[in-house]
């Protein structure tokens, strides 16, 4: 399963989760989290990252046009949209852009099916709550364009192999304090989940 390391707030934070093998990392452009980062000191850590690492940002209810113009201004490669948009919107974009399923019941994680899709459990927050999804809903169904979110840290994403999901994404199952993350269990946690 590839990785996706989310909340980095920090250069060293960043570099850990590629030395440890990371295929992606999480830039979150939400002012109400705790893992808030300004598109300035993203930009700082992006342009000094090395080749072939996904920078995601994530958004939560904004325009279209200030979603390009972030991504752009600080090198963020893929636009992760945690909110529900009608299709004008997701024509609209020119950032290559990932969908968020905030699933509440078993039949939410089939949405978007044919596309690469990101499903985390349903939270009344956006994101980083730490809330685990009922695995059982995947029993059965085509998990190769999913990304697995919610709830996921170095000890239970070994169990998640078994589905075939495309990738998983983490963010506070390794941090030792909001927005800072425990090196050692980044590189547990990526480890585990190949």
């Amino acid at each position: 399963m590839r990785t996706k390391i989310c909340g980095i707030t920090s250069f060293e934070d960043a570099m850990a989760a590629i030395d440890a093998g990371t295929d992606a990392l999480g830039f979150v452009f939400y002012k109400e989290s705790s893992r808030y980062i300004s598109k300035e000191d993203a930009k700082k850590i992006i342009k000094k990252l090395p080749p072939f690492i996904e920078k995601v940002a994530l958004f939560v209810n904004e325009d279209a046009q200030t979603i390009d113009e972030i991504c752009s201004y600080t090198g963020a490669t893929l636009a992760q949209i945690h909110f529900e948009a009608d299709q004008s919107f997701y024509a609209s974009l020119k950032t290559p852009h990932l969908k968020v399923i905030r699933a509440k019941t078993k039949e939410d994680v089939l949405k978007y099916q044919d596309e690469y899709r990101l499903i985390d459990a349903y939270s009344e927050s956006y994101g980083g709550a730490g809330k685990r999804i009922n695995t059982e809903w995947f029993d059965d169904i085509d998990c190769s364009k999913i990304i697995l979110a919610g709830g996921l840290d170095p000890q239970n994403v070994a169990d998640l192999k078994q589905y075939g999901f495309y990738g998983v994404d983490v963010s506070s199952g390794v941090e030792k304090s909001k927005g800072k993350k425990d090196h050692k269990k980044v590189g547990e946690f990526i480890k585990n989940a190949r």
